[in-house]
């Protein structure tokens, strides 16, 4: 299998999604837009794709993964890819259906974290709309935030297999994205997520033990994950966390 995974190379992003899948399962990958001297490597390589010069569908953006002659895009639908691959996902239709729609629910709750310091629109800076970032951030952390992981802990709960994952008796991809969620949103809103912690004793239990699975945990403390920042999803402004 040649995996080889396109994504920025200086932000966790949304391609940290698929990352972590790929790690997860010990999978030989490339991170290509990391790897500049390899042919067809390097942000130019990357961009190559996405300006239809190597012979594939020409994905939206960033992060794409490709498999051979097989383009997958969207961190959602790479991470399900991989974790059906890679033995990483239910083995039965019904299990890998429910999993594809929790990738895409956390994709969704990516998405309203990047928001909050970004709620007017990407091209502007976050000084320049910083009081609607200020409203946005409120109704985050007092709503969304518990909305969502109030979900993610009943189905914890309420998995079958009583396994304390989502679903299955086993890791799979999405908790790996629930896991880098509550990862960023950590880094993101401390005080919110403090909070969340104690609330949502079951997300937390699980964050933890994907942190220390062993392949995972070499990864964290490797060169390959890069740090979180204020370039990224989840950025780390006090005053959007309550702070002064």
């Amino acid at each position: 299998m040649s995996l080889d995974l396109y994504y920025w190379p200086s932000i966790q992003g949304r391609g940290e999604f698929p990352r972590l899948v790929l790690e997860a399962a010990g999978a030989d990958y490339r991170d290509m837009a990391r790897l500049d001297g390899v042919e067809g490597g390097g942000v130019e390589g990357m961009m190559a794709f996405m300006e239809g010069k190597r012979g594939h569908p020409v994905p939206f953006a960033p992060p794409f993964l490709v498999d051979g002659d097989l383009l997958v895009s969207q961190s959602a639908a790479i991470s399900a890819y991989l974790g059906e691959t890679l033995g990483l996902a239910p083995d039965d239709r019904p299990g890998r259906e429910w999993a594809r729609a929790l990738a895409a629910t956390t994709s969704d709750l990516t998405a309203e974290a990047h928001d909050v310091h970004h709620p007017v629109g990407v091209s502007l800076y976050y000084e320049e709309q910083k009081p609607e970032a200020l409203r946005r951030a409120k109704e985050f952390r007092e709503q969304r935030i518990p909305k969502f992981l109030g979900w993610y802990e009943r189905l914890i709960e309420t998995n079958p297999a009583r396994s304390g994952w989502l679903v299955g008796n086993r890791l799979s991809y999405v908790d790996l994205g629930l896991f880098q969620v509550a990862a960023g949103l950590a880094y993101a809103f401390p005080r919110a997520m403090a909070e969340a912690d104690r609330r949502f004793p079951g997300v937390a239990a699980l964050a933890a033990r994907v942190r220390e699975t062993p392949l995972i945990a070499d990864y964290l403390a490797s060169p390959r994950r890069l740090p979180f920042s204020t370039e990224g999803i989840f950025r780390a402004y006090p005053e959007l966390d309550g702070g002064a």
